[in-house]
């Protein structure tokens, strides 16, 4: 008799075992679409960026030349 109980147990663990293997399946697959919605918001953010630093940088060179350096000697900031 000892053996069916031992059977039993081992088949419950790998029940148990199984389950788990499915809930970590599910939160993989869930953190795995929230590195991507976050690799996508990153991208995002990096173009706002860089379109902001050219329209940034197109309007320093609108400046006259001597506006940003007279500005810098004073110790405005300009940024």
């Amino acid at each position: 008799m000892a053996e069916p109980t031992s059977l039993e147990q081992i088949a419950e663990r790998v029940e148990r075992l199984l389950l788990r293997h499915e809930e970590l399946q599910r939160t993989n697959q869930l953190l795995h679409q929230q590195v991507l919605s976050l690799q996508t918001e990153r991208d995002s953010l990096r173009s706002r960026l860089n379109a902001a630093r050219a329209r940034i940088d197109a309007l320093l060179d609108r400046l006259p030349p001597g506006v940003t350096q007279a500005s810098a000697e004073r110790g405005e900031d300009t940024a």
